[in-house]
């Protein structure tokens, strides 16, 4: 699939600027120490908080919509990113609150090649989750993939202050720290 780029790149802006602009908003209480913790942890202390944090986002209140959530799991890491969709929108048509039902469909979207509905997804996922150092690293991602490295990198820093050691993105920020002040390495 040929992605046009001047169609997208609009969006994308328009997805960086909500997250970007928006109050954090969220009354997490389990969620708040281990978001702390984050900040200071050592690597091995981040990768368990991390899994915790991922534990708790993963949680929708209901049985019926975490098992979507799963099979969703299960179907991209199977490669099979049309059933990944199917069930991922099965469970944001049903729980349209819950933001990491929209942020693993995002997933399955980019997994599609379909950097459009992902970064649509990827939108309401912050919306309901501005901590969500996956979707932000994603968006990075994607901005990469467009060729935007100064919007990468802003992205990719705004998931580094929420966790310092998310596996990938500090090297990508390095990278792209470089590339943006014009030493490309």
């Amino acid at each position: 699939m040929k992605v046009h780029h001047r169609f997208l790149n609009p969006i994308v802006a328009a997805v960086s600027a909500v997250f970007l602009l928006a109050v954090p908003v969220w009354a997490e209480e389990p969620l708040d120490g281990l978001f702390d913790r984050l900040k200071t942890a050592d690597d091995r202390a981040a990768a368990r908080l991390e899994r915790e944090i991922w534990n708790e986002w993963s949680k929708s209140g209901s049985a019926a919509m975490d098992l979507l959530l799963q099979r969703g799991r299960d179907a991209m890491a199977a490669g099979n990113t049309a059933e990944a969709i199917d069930h991922l929108t099965a469970l944001t048509d049903h729980a349209p609150e819950f933001a990491e039902g929209w942020n693993a469909r995002a997933t399955a979207y980019y997994q599609a090649r379909q950097l459009g509905p992902s970064v649509s997804d990827i939108a309401r996922a912050l919306t309901l989750n501005p901590r969500h150092f996956g979707a932000l690293a994603g968006l990075g991602a994607i901005y990469e993939e467009l060729d935007n490295p100064q919007q990468a990198l802003e992205v990719y820093r705004a998931a580094l202050a929420i966790h310092p050691n998310l596996r990938g993105v500090s090297d990508s920020a390095k990278r792209l720290e470089a590339k943006v002040a014009g030493t490309d390495l």
